[in-house]
């Protein structure tokens, strides 16, 4: 199984003057893993298309990538089963060696400070830590039917306290707030 978030970069990494301008790739293929948040998300194995622009910056290369797929999850409200289209966009420079952005070595102390750029290991590099870092930050922790849910109230819910007319109704949740009115 190869993952459309890898890329080949070592033609790209040994490119000089001319040929070291900007590529345009597009890669389809099965997800690697799970990515998304507890009650939506890319299941492993759904298709993932990536449209990815990687530029080469000497000892390193900067991903600009636009990930697209098909979420799968339920509505928080109604538990209604959701499909929503995944456009996800991501940006992630990459080194290629150790010194590529401090000129130092590891013992910069920058270790476990979460600055560190991921690296190019046998002139691939992989993108899915940072798309999964993308989906956490924008998938939504509860998601709702986009239409609005076809039931208002979940089965066995009540919205007030039974035996009182509609308008004099009041969520038990407030009731005890009257008093300071």
């Amino acid at each position: 199984m190869t993952s459309p978030l890898k890329f080949d970069v070592g033609e790209l990494l040994n490119a000089q003057g001319a040929d070291a301008l900007p590529e345009q790739r597009t890669q389809t293929g099965p997800s690697p893993e799970r990515i998304g948040v507890e009650m939506i998300a890319i299941p492993q194995g759904e298709e993932l298309t990536v449209e990815a622009t990687l530029t080469p910056l000497g000892a390193g290369v900067l991903v600009d990538a636009n990930v697209s797929g098909q979420l799968t999850g339920e509505c928080s409200r109604c538990l209604k089963e959701l499909h929503p289209d995944l456009n996800l966009h991501v940006t992630q420079v990459f080194a290629a060696d150790e010194s590529f952005v401090s000129g130092d070595g590891p013992e910069d102390g920058d270790e476990g400070s979460g600055d560190e750029i991921p690296e190019i290991e046998d002139d691939e590099l992989d993108l899915l830590q940072a798309v999964i870092d993308e989906a956490g930050l924008s998938l939504p922790f509860a998601p709702v039917c986009e239409d609005g849910c076809e039931i208002d109230t979940p089965e066995g819910v009540t919205t007030g306290i039974s035996g009182e007319k509609e308008e004099d109704k009041v969520d038990p949740r407030w009731a005890g707030l009257e008093k300071f009115l």
